[in-house]
């Protein structure tokens, strides 16, 4: 597991896919040991560490841990507080305009309360590949958006942009079965395309503008790829065939 960054209070791992921070509470399926990101990082460190926040399983990106409980609630105060900018990157179905604004409450996870939720995005690249997917129409249109998310609901990335009928690639639960099958059988992109690249924020110890990055992985380079070189990848894809 990558560390990003380490010092006396807290460190940030670049989470992989199909990794839990921490044990989770409703899985239809036994989860090993291997798999949680708490375990693996106890047994590096030797010690108690703790999550600041979390990720879902599918989604990759930064994750910060604390190696003190008291670290922990002092560097989850700024993201209650929204004074720990995060930024994101993903792929969606569809073409959006070049910027906007999703301002939608969405539900809390088993109950009926609403509660607010807000989501800034801006269009990175788009393409519109020669494919039929679905049936509905003769091509296929996609956007690489950079995300930043104003609030922290469950699942609200991808819950915000499938109500506004641009869902993730990869979303197995809020997205499109079409398309996530074309982009993993035909295009060799698999899993949720959704990533959390960047953490702003103020060391709450040092005083210092901290700025963390995740390094781009092999499904990034291919998305990287599909985008700014269509034409090549394309190709590549079929001879592969």
């Amino acid at each position: 597991m990558n560390i990003l960054y380490e010092d006396s209070h807290f460190f940030a791992i670049d989470k992989p896919a199909g990794h839990f921070v921490h044990p989770p509470e409703r899985s239809p399926y036994p989860v090993p040991p291997e798999k949680i990101c708490l375990y693996t990082l106890r047994r590096h460190y030797k010690q108690e560490v703790f999550p600041v926040h979390r990720l879902d399983a599918p989604t990759t990106g930064i994750v910060l841990f604390s190696f003190e409980r008291s670290g922990a609630r002092e560097l989850g105060r700024l993201f209650m507080e929204r004074r720990m900018h995060k930024g994101y990157e993903a792929v969606v179905r569809g073409h959006l305009e070049k910027q906007g604004r999703i301002d939608l409450p969405l539900e809390v996870l088993g109950e009926e309360q609403m509660m607010e939720a807000k989501t800034q995005y801006q269009v990175h690249a788009e393409i519109e590949l020669p494919f039929s997917v679905g049936k509905k129409y003769s091509t296929s249109r996609y956007s690489w958006l950079k995300i930043q998310p104003e609030t922290g609901r469950w699942h609200q990335i991808r819950r915000h942009f499938d109500r506004i009928a641009h869902p993730l690639i990869g979303d197995i639960e809020h997205g499109d079965t079409y398309h996530n099958r074309f982009f993993r059988d035909q295009l060799g992109i698999q899993g949720l395309c959704l990533k959390a690249t960047q953490l702003e924020f103020v060391h709450p110890w040092t005083k210092k503008q901290m700025v963390l990055t995740a390094p781009i992985c092999e499904r990034w380079k291919r998305i990287e790829k599909l985008f700014l070189d269509t034409e090549t990848f394309l190709q590549e894809s079929q001879s592969r065939e």
